[in-house]
């Protein structure tokens, strides 16, 4: 008999996890709402992209957000989700995507729910739209939640996109400086040093430190190589244990301006999951527990694990964002405004709104400052060279 891997909350709001066997899925659904568990995630155990035939390379976040702005659009013109998910297939000429939506059109179609069709689907679909879909199909408002889902991931590729472009050229600068500097230090440097010691010219301390730090990299450049490998590898493997989770998240808060940035997008994404989940009627804890996963900073995670606890012993939300140092004093006032209005949707979404135009306001700083920055340390790297470069030939040119 199948086995199904579940995580749940029961009428308490516990977190529940475990295998059920049942026959197929809707009949492991039915065993989990008898025994009164609210469903967050639900597959088959030994279902996964790989063994359904999909690559997750040939499937992206844009890809996905296309998806849900167009079955969106044909569920609200009045297309069933099986006519909907057929044009779909129709349209498309990648072949990951076909099989895909080929899927998720034979599991609607074998009297499956969206949400449990999309269950099987864990690299494409988070907890979260499942959580949404699942709230949709249980209201009749699936084109509603369609609708307010493509909004939502809509926005958060938009607002992602401009922090990486807000990037992009200084990685593209620190590139060409780090490609330049190994072309003069491998090509240029040593044909100049053979010159200087043909006319046996007297070399100035910029000028030895310029060629000793060439010879050393022509010289062991294997071993350069095999630290840098060393070091790349030694550091992931310690961002994966406790203490470097914690000192890379704590970095990432308070580094300047790339902080701000860290901590605004993360509470963008949080109160903008937060308001569409509570407004789909997703019960509160399991929209607290399904907001964690819009973040990878421990921090946060762990923040929102003790607001849970706090929540499920009756306190109101606000109380605990109060108290902890981690949120900013106006997400506390505003969900407590929204919970005595009984409009907390509402104020998360304005919240949303709030910390998106300081996420702005802080990736604008960024750049402004960058660029004067690059042309510094441009400019000190290119003075550098420069003066270690001329100041020989002009002492050789004084003696003729």
């Amino acid at each position: 008999m199948p086995r199904y891997q579940y995580r749940a909350k029961d009428t308490l709001g516990h977190s529940q996890k475990g295998i059920v066997e049942a026959g197929n899925i809707n009949l492991a659904t039915s065993l989990l709402h008898e025994r009164g568990y609210y469903i967050i995630t639900l597959h088959e155990e030994a279902a996964n992209t790989l063994t359904l035939g999909i690559s997750q390379k040939g499937i992206s976040f844009g890809d996905v957000v296309h998806f849900t702005r167009q079955l969106a659009t044909m569920i609200t013109a009045g297309l069933t989700l099986v006519e909907g998910l057929s044009i779909l297939q129709q349209q498309l000429t990648k072949q990951s995507h076909i099989r895909l939506i080929s899927q998720l059109e034979d599991g609607v179609r074998s009297g499956k729910s969206f949400a449990e069709t999309l269950d099987r689907f864990p690299a494409y679909f988070p907890p979260v739209y499942l959580a949404l879909v699942r709230a949709g199909e249980a209201s009749g408002k699936l084109d509603v939640i369609l609708t307010r889902l493509a909004d939502n991931l809509e926005k958060n590729r938009d607002f992602k996109n401009k922090i990486r472009g807000a990037l992009i050229y200084p990685a593209i600068v620190v590139t060409g400086m780090g490609v330049v500097t190994i072309i003069v230090m491998t090509v240029v440097v040593p044909r100049l040093t053979s010159l200087y010691n043909e006319f046996g010219v007297g070399l100035p301390l910029p000028t030895q430190i310029l060629i000793a730090f060439s010879n050393a990299l022509i010289s062991y450049w294997i071993l350069f190589l095999i630290g840098a490998v060393g070091a790349v590898i030694f550091f992931f493997r310690w961002r994966m244990t406790s203490f470097g989770k914690h000192a890379l998240a704590a970095l990432s808060l308070n580094a300047p301006v790339f902080g701000t940035i860290v901590r605004e997008a993360t509470l963008v994404e949080v109160t903008r999951t937060l308001s569409i989940l509570i407004d789909s009627g997703v019960p509160i804890l399991t929209a607290l527990e399904i907001s964690q996963d819009t973040t990878n900073n421990i921090l946060f995670k762990e923040a929102f694990t003790d607001i849970s606890k706090k929540v499920e012993k009756g306190l109101p939300l606000s109380e605990p964002l109060s108290h902890n140092k981690l949120f900013p004093p106006i997400l506390g006032q505003m969900v407590s405004v929204g919970e005595q209005t009984g409009k907390l949707g509402d104020s998360l979404i304005k919240l949303s709104r709030y910390f998106e135009a300081e996420a702005d306001r802080a990736v604008r700083s960024l750049t402004t400052l960058i660029e004067p920055l690059i042309m510094v340390v441009l400019g000190l790297g290119v003075g550098f060279l420069v003066m270690a470069v001329l100041l020989p030939i002009y002492s050789l040119t004084s003696k003729f």
